[in-house]
């Protein structure tokens, strides 16, 4: 059944009729929504649980528990075997951690509770963490589960954008689309800032497409704020999808021109302050009274926005970065170029149903090509399909830093695309072009499957031969759709969807049944991601061409090198096995840290963090209470490993990468002199990180390591700053 909104009949709200353009005599206004009383009737609405349970009351009986139990589904998937991934990204539930002790930390997003310097991002995406341990403590379930409901309210916004304007199935595909990528599979039960990006992003979506059914203003502004709030989730990549969300507004809202324009500009005011009330506050703070801005080299978010996080990202020129790209195809963060989502590196992450997308993309565009400007199901594939496309040019030749995970953000675009397309074209499956297009996405969608199931070959080699023929099985059962009873066209739908759908399955099964740490955690099973265009091994290889200290992948190793071919990491490893350097919930370690020297994490913990063995903890613990830092580190990751194991602050020199000025050598002298660190957590590298020979961190090292006295524990070298070294 039918149940989109008749883009040719004459809205029954008199102030959206005023502008109306069609016909004067037009099919019955549409069903109102469930939750609202028949006009003029003044009826009661519906009790809560019917409206929950039920849904629509034109809605098909099995509509409304199928979609909660897509909602179950995926909740149960994503939090299956959370607590395997420990404190995953140790960066981020060290400053998690700091926020539950300190509000100042919490509203800077500081890496430790006396508030140092903060992590490189701004802190929204942090919040949610922090919150849920303060209420439930420092444990893995605290910091990841707040991931996950994200990825449940992403899967229920791109349903219900589907469903409004679609069939009930549409919305259930688009959905299960988006739950069974493995990258959001990866990335919602993991703490990087991307989750919330993502539910924001489809959420900014959604809210445009309801401002195209009434053009109503509210919708529009609502956008506006969900897009500010994704801008202090991850900064200007919140912006890619504004050219195409305010561009569809402009051209098909159904409202005059003038005020189009008008209610523009209030969802830009909207976004403005939404976004911008934070960064105020923070450019206006004095900076002494601060922490420093983590990632920037001058103690300004604005330069960290703008710069490390933002054209630097597009061009390779990332002040303080670990590298840049080298533009011209290639650089250090692997291969640019259009068919960049598709290779070794991306391909598995996110491309499983790219092609079929595109291809139904146009197909959308072509059937609803005669509506008029106002059509809002011609809208809605504008709005998803210009932020799936725009976010894939961008990704494609980005020079700077870029990393797999990355992908998720096209996700639920893809996702809605999917099912709108599939929606539409089921509807007109009685035209041959129609039927002909299904069969093509579904013969893409098998024959790419097949091709990323094949760069893994020892992962199930049954399944890509299945994929392979289910897909050009249903694909002919397609062609003749139109004609067939619906029983059959329906079982040849179905077996194609289950076999677009069993690759990234597959993939997604195997990611949550890993172990993921780290700060570049890819998904997919054993050799799912190989750097550099595949280049080395598993994981990565060499820095030409691959992502410096690229993680490889769960279970298998890192491989990936820092610059100058560096190897870093033990590797990952399932569960709590041969994982990264970083402690995890209750004390245990997650395995082999990624050290250079004896040091405690060294170069190698700039990703991956470091081992604390129980005798570290125990010296940083002895009379912590007496500091403002318990300890010091280069990098931090470094830092964030002993902090979580200890429950102290440790301060990060240099932040992430070891290359911020912070804190300067004559701080660092002054810290120590006033008997606000008690250690230093040598790296056993000689150097400072990435800092350089003439780096802050690296003369605080040398300084350190000529004046101070060495305390060996186990593998780890420890310098206590309360005492002299003999001759000192």
């Amino acid at each position: 059944m039918t149940t989109h909104l008749d883009d040719t009949a004459r809205p029954a709200d008199p102030a959206a009729a005023a502008t109306w353009s069609g016909p004067e005599t037009a099919p019955p206004a549409p069903p109102q929504e469930p939750d609202a009383p028949a006009p003029g009737t003044g009826e009661p609405k519906r009790p809560l649980a019917a409206r929950i349970w039920r849904g629509r009351p034109e809605d098909p009986r099995w509509a409304r528990p199928a979609f909660l139990g897509l909602l179950l589904a995926t909740c149960v998937l994503y939090l299956y075997n959370l607590s395997a991934s420990g404190y995953a990204n140790s960066f981020y539930s060290a400053a998690v951690q700091a926020g539950s002790q300190s509000w100042k930390a919490f509203f800077f997003g500081s890496l430790d509770s006396a508030n140092a310097i903060t992590v490189d991002k701004p802190p929204a995406a942090l919040w949610p963490m922090a919150l849920s341990v303060k209420v439930f403590g420092l444990n893995s379930w605290a910091i990841l589960v707040p991931e996950v409901l994200m990825g449940v309210g992403s899967v229920a916004t791109v349903h219900a954008s589907v469903r409004r304007r679609f069939s009930p199935a549409s919305g259930l595909i688009a959905g299960a689309v988006l739950a069974l990528t493995p990258v959001a599979a990866l990335m919602f039960r993991f703490n990087n800032p991307d989750a919330m990006l993502a539910l924001l992003m489809a959420v900014a979506c959604y809210l445009v497409v309801r401002a195209l059914e009434d053009g109503r203003t509210k919708w529009l502004v609502w956008a506006g704020v969900a897009i500010g709030f994704a801008f202090l989730a991850k900064t200007l990549q919140a912006f890619l999808i504004l050219p195409p969300l305010a561009i569809v507004y402009a051209v098909c809202a159904p409202v005059p021109l003038k005020k189009r324009f008008s209610q523009l500009a209030l969802a830009t005011a909207a976004l403005v302050v939404s976004g911008g009330w934070w960064v105020a506050i923070v450019e206006l703070w004095p900076a002494s009274s601060r922490p420093y801005i983590g990632g920037s080299q001058n103690n300004s978010f604005l330069e960290l926005t703008f710069g490390y996080n933002g054209l630097g990202r597009l061009n390779g020129e990332e002040t303080g970065s670990v590298g840049g790209g080298g533009g011209g195809g290639t650089g250090q963060w692997g291969e640019t170029g259009w068919d960049r989502m598709f290779n070794s590196e991306i391909g598995a992450q996110i491309s499983w149903l790219l092609p079929a997308a595109l291809i139904l993309l146009v197909a959308g565009l072509v059937a609803t090509r005669k509506r008029k400007r106002t059509s809002v199901t011609r809208g809605a594939f504008l709005v998803w399909g210009g932020s799936l496309l725009i976010t894939t040019v961008v990704f494609s030749f980005m020079a700077g830093i870029f990393h797999q995970y990355y992908t998720i953000a096209l996700a639920p675009y893809l996702a809605a695309v999917i099912g709108m397309g599939t929606g539409i074209l089921w509807e007109k499956r009685s035209e041959i072009w129609v039927s002909l297009t299904l069969a093509a996405a579904s013969v893409a969608a098998a024959a790419w499957g097949y091709v990323l199931l094949n760069r893994t070959p020892d992962h199930l080699p049954w399944l890509k031969w299945l994929v392979l023929v289910g897909g050009l099985a249903g694909a002919l059962g397609l062609v003749f759709a139109g004609r067939l009873p619906r029983r059959f066209a329906l079982a040849a739908a179905a077996l194609s969807i289950v076999a677009a759908l069993a690759g990234p399955t597959a993939y997604t099964l195997s990611t949550v049944n890993s172990a993921h740490t780290g700060s570049i955690p890819t998904a997919g099973p054993a050799g799912a991601s190989m750097m550099g265009g595949g280049r080395g091994g598993p994981g990565g290889g060499g820095f030409g061409g691959g992502m410096p200290g690229q993680q490889g992948r769960q279970g298998q190793q890192n491989g990936g090198g820092l610059p100058g071919g560096t190897a870093q990491g033990q590797g990952q490893g399932q569960g709590q096995g041969q994982g990264q350097g970083q402690t995890a919930p209750g004390g245990q370690t997650n395995g082999e840290g990624g050290r250079m020297g004896g040091g405690g994490g060294g170069v190698g913990g700039l990703i991956n963090g470091a081992t604390v063995t129980d005798e570290a903890r125990k010296l940083l613990d002895t009379d912590s209470d007496k500091y403002t830092w318990a300890g010091a580190a280069i990098g931090s990751q470094n830092a964030a490993s002993y902090q979580l194991a200890t429950g102290d602050p440790v301060m990060a020199i240099g932040g992430f990468n070891g290359t911020d000025p912070s804190p300067t050598p004559a701080q660092f002298k002054q810290y120590v002199a006033d008997g606000k660190i008690h250690y230093f957590i040598s790296s056993g590298s000689g150097g400072g990180a990435m800092g350089g020979s003439d780096g802050t961190s690296t003369q605080i090292t040398e300084w350190i390591e000529a004046n101070f006295k060495k305390v060996t524990v186990g593998s780890a070298t420890f310098y206590d700053l309360t005492q002299k070294a003999t001759g000192g």
